[in-house]
């Protein structure tokens, strides 16, 4: 039986992770508590998680010529992925987030580095795996005009196509039209501009969104996978929309339950299964993801998700 294909255009990261009593005043040194190096970025997390439920996959992407880059890279190989088209570049550093985790709340800063130089020119030149994959999953850590150049290839292609809208920001219609399925989490949604004009022009109100799921699906043709934390994940099905619930679990981490929700959701459609069948596998395995530390630590295998009751 032939693997499932995914070509994934995004983001690799190291995480920082900084642990503290609390975020430091103006001008102050604080002593933390602990601080973890962790590979992530939202490409590489749903690679990963894709690798792990047995798809073949495809990164694209780029790094640092750095230590950094070196281990990202080095994991996405342990792990399966395939990593001759991510780009090592001596002229800038990986890209990295600098997370700092207080007792009440957490900050995190962001520095592109290599993820901002992935150009639609370094992605035109892995047209040949994304036009050959069954899948493509792009998010929007890299340029813009990068990802649209993607999802442009992948349909030229005849690929099906999935955008994980994070982060949040608002997008041009044809970057929209070009998605067959959008991934948004409720504030992406809004950012989006799914509810309309909030002060009343006939859009509806942000706290209604199964109305937004309908209008937004009605306007661009596409289908929408409104990813809702614990509880679930929702879409519309036959003019209506219908929610799959997760399944109840004790959290550890949630950090990467979206990416493997969209990994688990691509790994699905490149199986050949329906919206439906893949929406119920994605969303048991995001929610197997959270009982682990460590967003690629927490991907679950194929076996493992199988073997939650649906």
């Amino acid at each position: 039986m032939k693997r499932p294909r995914i070509a994934i255009v995004g983001s690799l990261n190291m995480d920082l992770v900084v642990t503290a009593e609390r975020a430091p005043r103006t001008g102050e040194t604080l002593q933390g508590e602990s601080v973890h190096f962790i590979p992530g970025g939202k490409g590489a997390n749903q690679a990963v998680a894709c690798a792990r439920l047995g798809a073949e996959v495809y990164m694209i992407g780029a790094v640092g010529s750095d230590p950094f880059g070196t281990t990202i890279v080095d994991e996405m190989r342990k792990n399966g992925v395939l990593t001759d088209r991510i780009d090592v570049l001596n002229d800038t550093a990986t890209g990295i987030a600098s997370i700092l985790h207080t007792h009440e709340d957490n900050s995190i800063v962001i520095v592109p580095g290599a993820n901002g130089q992935v150009t639609p020119e370094r992605v035109e030149r892995s047209r040949d795996l994304i036009a050959g994959a069954d899948v493509l999953l792009v998010q929007l850590e890299i340029p813009l005009e990068s990802a649209a150049a993607a999802l442009r290839i992948a349909k030229e292609s005849g690929v099906r196509t999935i955008l994980n809208p994070a982060p949040a920001r608002t997008l041009p219609e044809e970057v929209l039209r070009l998605a067959d399925y959008i991934t948004p989490n409720e504030t992406e949604f809004a950012i989006l501009g799914a509810y309309g004009d909030r002060e009343g022009d006939g859009g509806v109100a942000p706290d209604d969104w199964q109305a937004g799921l309908i209008e937004w699906t009605n306007r661009y043709g596409h289908s929408v996978i409104l990813t809702r934390g614990k509880h679930g994940a929702s879409c519309v099905r036959d003019g209506a929309p219908e929610t799959v619930a997760a399944p109840p679990v004790q959290p550890v981490d949630t950090t990467g339950a979206g990416d493997c929700l969209n990994a688990a959701f691509a790994y699905g459609l490149a199986s050949g299964w329906d919206t439906e069948r893949s929406l119920r596998f994605a969303v048991r395995a995001a929610s197997l993801s959270v009982t682990k530390f460590g967003a690629q630590d927490g991907m679950p295998t194929l076996e493992e998700v199988e073997r939650i009751p649906q």
